[in-house]
């Protein structure tokens, strides 16, 4: 009976990682500071439950999946969410649009991601 109980409670646990989902991107600004230099300001949605299952990166991509930047994110936002995060980098002359991706330590890189123009 113990163990059967000890297993209904590994599956359990199981189902409630699987119902938090993947990170969703819900908002992102791009400002010019100056020449190639930018502000990427992502926000993003994820029912983080801790250590063990955040978001825990976005990344910003040129059309040929090229990184330009990213932002690694050192801790859950259990309590904040959604939560915007920024970061600031070059954009190589030329880029007219770029691809936002999220990740979180569970699922891996969400599989919707958000494109953008660069202004």
């Amino acid at each position: 009976m113990k163990a059967y109980f000890a297993l209904l409670s590994a599956f359990a646990s199981l189902v409630a990682t699987a119902f938090a989902g993947e990170v969703e991107i819900v908002g992102v600004e791009i400002d010019h500071l100056r020449e190639q230099s930018f502000r990427v300001s992502v926000t993003l949605r994820h029912d983080d439950e801790g250590w063990g299952h955040y978001a825990d990166k976005w990344e910003v991509l040129n059309a040929d999946g090229e990184k330009l930047g990213e932002r690694v994110l050192a801790h859950p936002h259990v309590d904040e969410q959604p939560f915007t995060r920024s970061t600031t980098m070059t954009i190589p002359e030329g880029v007219e649009e770029v691809t936002i991706r999220a990740r979180d330590s569970v699922h891996g890189w969400a599989e919707e991601t958000v494109t953008k123009e660069v202004p």
